[in-house]
């Protein structure tokens, strides 16, 4: 198949097999006498694996490694759960930050009247960094009535 059909099965953009390619994460597709390349199901395969570990939010390097773990049968199991254990620190820090960014903005929002004077505790907020999520402060003080 070409890369379009490869592209429509694997649920991959063409530019993203390409870019898959040029970076080593796939071998290079094979090229038809029309100069197309061409995909067979094992090269789906290894697309749709790589598909499905970018949605679990692996990085690239991850999933090479993953790819590498994958493709040799002589693996400890153990190497795949420690990696996949550290991916599940690194989406809890993630998650932790971006709880503590909606809280931080939510105490912003909670300060506004939303009113039509101008005052505005978000805008203030953001343009002091009185309330970043990373360094705990709290949140500007309600505009006065």
């Amino acid at each position: 198949m070409n890369i379009g059909q490869a592209a429509a099965r694997s649920g991959l953009s063409a530019k993203m097999i390409r870019y898959y390619e040029s970076i080593g994460l796939i071998t290079p597709a094979g090229r038809g006498a029309n100069g197309y390349r061409r995909y067979g199901s094992d090269d789906l395969h290894r697309l749709g694996f790589i598909k499905r570990a970018r949605d679990l939010g692996f990085s690239l390097e991850e999933v090479g490694r993953l790819l590498t773990l994958w493709q040799d049968r002589q693996r400890a199991s153990a190497d795949v759960k420690a990696l996949a254990a550290g991916h599940i620190v690194e989406l809890n820090r993630k998650i932790a930050e971006l709880v503590g960014l909606r809280d931080t903005l939510q105490e912003l929002v909670d300060h506004c009247a939303g009113d039509d004077r101008p005052d505005c505790p978000i805008l203030r907020g953001i343009e002091t960094g009185c309330c970043t999520a990373s360094t705990g402060a709290e949140p500007a003080p309600p505009a006065e009535r």
